[in-house]
């Protein structure tokens, strides 16, 4: 035999069947008929810390990759890499901070490409070199960085990438 559910179990099925849409040809399902007519208003029975979380800012969404084109001319030296950052023996915040000001310092020298080296870790997945794309998303490069791909083997393979920058506007 089944329970009746009670006001906060009715609430929290609220919150995710207003996330869901159905699918196509098919029709949302009513509530269960045996809700609880004196239910509490759906903010009171949630958590504060709860419908925080529910309202968090999304991390950015990291910069695209650089066209292929474009990436085939910097790999043939095409179009010049400007600039030269190498992050090997930084930490997390050091290399964070280096890298906004590398990007800002080339963008305003009218950098069009430049190479990042950020180093393989130990175990071939390292923190600088996977947290990168993030730092890059991050308001201060956002507006500048037009894409990034990862670096040809001659120049640093999996532990380097190239990253386009937009023109000066």
């Amino acid at each position: 035999m089944k329970r009746p559910l009670r006001p906060d179990e009715l609430a929290l099925w609220g919150l995710v069947t207003a996330t869901v849409r159905p699918a196509h040809g098919r029709s949302t399902p009513s509530p269960p008929s045996h809700a609880h007519p004196k239910s509490a208003p759906v903010a009171a029975l949630i958590p504060a810390d709860t419908a925080r979380r529910a309202h968090a800012p999304r991390q950015p969404k990291p910069p695209e990759a650089i066209e292929p084109g474009r990436r085939r001319r910097i790999v043939r030296e095409r179009e010049d890499i400007s600039a030269r950052l190498d992050l090997h023996g930084y930490d997390q915040d050091r290399a964070r901070q280096a890298l906004h000001a590398f990007i800002q310092r080339a963008h305003a020298d009218g950098a069009r490409a430049v190479l990042v080296v950020t180093g393989k870790g130990r175990l071939g997945d390292g923190v600088i070199r996977r947290r990168t794309p993030e730092w890059l998303a991050e308001p201060p490069s956002r507006a500048l960085v037009a894409g990034l791909s990862p670096a040809d083997r001659r120049h640093g393979g999996d532990g380097a990438l190239y990253i386009a920058l937009k023109r000066r506007g």
